[in-house]
């Protein structure tokens, strides 16, 4: 098996896709190789529109605030990032930074090469899409329960504040 393929098919924006249409998929992507401290994306970056699907490694999500750099996430093989541009965001909307933390091996495919295949196989592209929706409810359904779990102690369980 091929990285890429072994890599979609652990992703969750792509578990509703056959063999077949994984294979279409498979040579939209490239892969990239990054070493340590690598900076993958960031703010104003080349490559604004791109859908990153981390193949091997760990990425470190990091925001920059008043007291520097925090780690806010670490995408393990499989996970996602850079929806909002690839989806058709602004790109003054990614705000992330996306640092390899080791050795690590991303996938990676420009939005353009995504709409080849939205004319090619709408149903597959579809697909896809439903999966970067599926994606993007489990972290806001993350951060819904993150919330309520800070809430309740700031609130309700005399959490000093």
């Amino acid at each position: 098996m091929s990285l890429v393929l072994d890599t979609l098919r652990i992703s969750t924006i792509t578990e509703e896709l056959t063999d077949a249409e994984l294979e279409i998929c498979e040579g939209l992507f490239d892969v990239q190789n990054h070493k340590a401290g690598d900076l993958i994306v960031q703010p104003g970056g080349k490559e604004p529109d791109n859908l990153y699907i981390l193949a091997q490694g760990e990425i470190q999500v990091k925001i920059h605030g008043d007291a520097g750099d925090s780690v806010i996430h670490v995408l393990k093989p499989g996970d996602v990032a850079g929806i909002i541009t690839f989806v058709g965001g602004s790109p003054s909307q990614h705000s992330a930074v996306l640092s390899s933390v080791g050795e690590s091996k991303v996938l990676s495919m420009p939005s353009a090469k995504f709409d080849t295949l939205v004319t090619s196989r709408p149903m597959t592209a579809h697909k896809i899409m439903r999966g970067v929706v599926r994606y993007m409810h489990g972290i806001v359904r993350n951060m819904n329960a993150k919330s309520s779990d800070l809430n309740s102690y700031i609130y309700r369980n005399s959490g000093g504040y």
